[in-house]
């Protein structure tokens, strides 16, 4: 048994959102963020007074150009008088906050704890904020989609995926995020020939394979054993968490593998283990993994150990990783469909919370017991992850 693996139980509670759009006029960052924190309590069924500690996750402060932005909102979030921590590792930030305040309560220092992210993109632009000037990085000027379409380009190179791959990840989750109320795009009407007429943006990223820059929140409630059995006693279920990982890379070494970072694969093997999963693809009943450009998902199918290397595009192909296949990955519609960057973290945890809870609404997977949280930031090189499940842990019994 590792040393990650002997904390206290946690649990999620409950879990809330805002609904995600390019612009969101008429609150500020707090309002957001409110939006989201109320609902999850609601959902949670918890007063302020419940609440022990608050933990927030931003994204780099030039996304908004507001330095430090959880000061002057404590009020608003409800820390005033309480711990608060803000966690930043660029866009993986939002499950590493969920991860973080999970840690407190395995650590038993707190009973309940609230985490909340968000971006309003709106009010900066995140293309100029990833773009550094030199002497700080290499001149790309690009944003991310600029970054990352060489890895896209090797993966194709190297494994030989015909192009509509991505165009067929592009169809999934718009599909999925059209049910999905919460989604910033709904396409119902979108087809892998569209997308693949659609405007390449950085070669060989289509406009349709890419996410939108959206406003919005998510806000997790989690609680002790205790504060979990409160809330099963009424008939309604919890997510119990079975394992946790964090890793980190340079974004820069000799021999680095952007296509399959070894950061991510080794928080993928820690997590497996601590969760007692042998056989990821047979045992996880629903995967939210942080798909920015629709080319990611075979590769992170790779990397995360869902099936060997070079055969991701395969199982995305085969239908699998559809909502009614053998893995569906992103039943929300996933990043593709909603990208408020601090926040798009938190909403693959929450959003695997939510099925192994049953309240997943339109795009529930039936049945789901045992579910993925995934997210990934900087240069693929800050990788968060969490198991949940219907069932409390055995180790934690």
């Amino acid at each position: 048994m590792s040393a990650h693996s002997t904390g206290l139980p946690a649990a999620v509670l409950g879990t809330g959102q805002t609904h995600h759009v390019a612009r969101r006029t008429d609150v500020s960052m707090a309002g957001l963020c409110r939006e989201a924190i109320d609902a999850a309590m609601a959902d949670a069924g918890v007063g302020w007074d419940d609440i022990d500690a608050v933990i927030v996750g931003k994204a780099p402060d030039l996304f908004e150009g507001v330095m430090m932005p959880e000061l002057m909102m404590a009020d608003a979030l409800g820390a005033v008088g309480k711990p608060l921590l803000r966690v930043h590792t660029a866009g993986s930030v939002g499950g590493s906050t969920a991860v973080v305040a999970a840690s407190h309560i395995q650590s038993g220092r707190y009973r309940r704890v609230l985490a909340v992210a968000w971006e309003k993109q709106s009010e900066s632009n995140a293309m100029w904020a990833l773009s550094l000037p030199v002497p700080f990085t290499a001149p790309v000027g690009a944003g991310a989609g600029g970054y990352f379409a060489p890895h896209v380009r090797s993966y194709i190179r190297t494994t030989g995926a015909p192009e509509h791959v991505g165009a067929m990840v592009a169809v999934k989750d718009r599909l999925n995020g059209s049910i999905n109320p919460h989604a910033h795009l709904k396409q119902p009407d979108l087809t892998v020939d569209k997308v693949l007429q659609g405007q390449m943006l950085w070669d060989p990223i289509r406009f349709d394979e890419t996410c939108p820059s959206s406003d919005g929140a998510c806000a997790i409630v989690l609680g002790d054993a205790e504060a979990a059995e409160a809330v099963e006693s009424t008939g309604r279920n919890v997510a119990w968490v079975h394992a946790t990982a964090l890793r980190t890379e340079p974004g820069t070494y000799a021999f680095r593998n952007y296509r399959n970072p070894q950061a991510g694969r080794d928080a993928a093997a820690a997590l497996w283990a601590e969760a007692g999963i042998t056989n990821p693809a047979e045992e996880i009943d629903a995967a939210e993994i942080y798909v920015p450009f629709s080319w990611f998902e075979p590769m992170w199918l790779e990397n995360l150990g869902f099936c060997e290397e070079g055969e991701g595009w395969r199982m995305t192909e085969s239908g699998a990783t559809a909502r009614d296949g053998s893995l569906p990955v992103n039943p929300s519609g996933g990043v593709l469909c909603s990208n408020p960057i601090g926040a798009s973290g938190m909403l693959r945890f929450a959003e695997a919370a939510r099925q192994v809870m049953g309240r997943a609404d339109e795009h529930q997977v039936p049945g789901a017991r045992k579910a993925l949280g995934h997210a990934y930031g900087g240069g693929s090189q800050y990788f968060s992850m969490w198991v949940v499940g219907t069932d409390r842990p055995e180790r934690h019994s």
